[in-house]
């Protein structure tokens, strides 16, 4: 049997905290190893016990969610940060992915959307429902366009930063442009540089809300 998922909640609410335990208790991959009710006993439990992935709200007394992930980011990045609010406004979710959450739910989500998103932060992938995507979509075009820096990108990392938000890895996108994979590996890291973007999955998202690349084509989740 494979090592259990290691997980701290970080929720202020004793009921919500509870009710998560007792959802997660039947699965035996997973193990809760610590509970939180702020973000600076998130932060502390992270650095102390290193679990696997966080479940972090955003709204806590004392520091806030979006206040911690990036101390957690920093001082223990092997954790990896899965947000699990009430809140699901695209300005939120774009900022607590900008600052390093790998992971965005709602607190009403299914128990095996919550597992499964769990098990895809747990190996560093990102997890971003479509309708958490489309929200940010929706309310892009809702509001006034917002300048961006795509004029710092060149044609060509233009291009790759439309596939990224496609879910194409270096290996596919070199073949579609024609280009060796370590050219590939240039452009992506050229483009992170530029927009000041810390992963792939603020790029694809980054794309969406400049209207760079459709919903339709983008793979935020596996």
């Amino acid at each position: 049997m494979s090592t259990p998922i290691r997980i701290v909640i970080a929720e202020d609410q004793a009921v919500v905290r509870q009710g998560l335990i007792a959802i997660l208790s039947f699965y035996d991959d997973i193990e809760v190893v610590g509970q939180a009710k702020n973000g600076i006993e998130a932060v502390e439990l992270a650095k102390e016990l290193s679990p696997n992935v966080i479940l972090l709200d955003l709204v806590m007394p004392v520091q806030d969610g979006l206040s911690t992930i990036p101390k957690i980011t920093t001082l223990a990045p092997e954790t990896h940060i899965l947000i699990l609010t009430g809140f699901g406004d695209a300005d939120k979710i774009y900022k607590a992915l900008k600052l390093g959450a790998l992971g965005y739910l709602l607190k009403d989500e299914k128990h095996e959307i919550l597992i499964k998103a769990i098990h895809e932060v747990a190996e560093g992938k990102a997890y971003i429902p479509p309708y958490i995507t489309l929200r940010m979509v929706r309310e892009k075009n809702q509001t006034t366009p917002l300048h961006y820096e795509n004029h710092l990108l060149t044609q060509r990392e233009l291009e790759t930063l439309k596939y990224i938000a496609q879910g194409m890895s270096n290996e596919e996108i070199a073949k579609n442009m024609v280009l060796q994979e370590r050219t590939v590996a240039k452009y992506v890291s050229t483009i992170l540089e530029k927009l000041n973007l810390q992963n792939r999955t603020q790029a694809a998202l980054y794309a969406l809300r400049k209207g760079l690349a459709d919903l339709d084509d983008s793979k935020l989740t596996t």
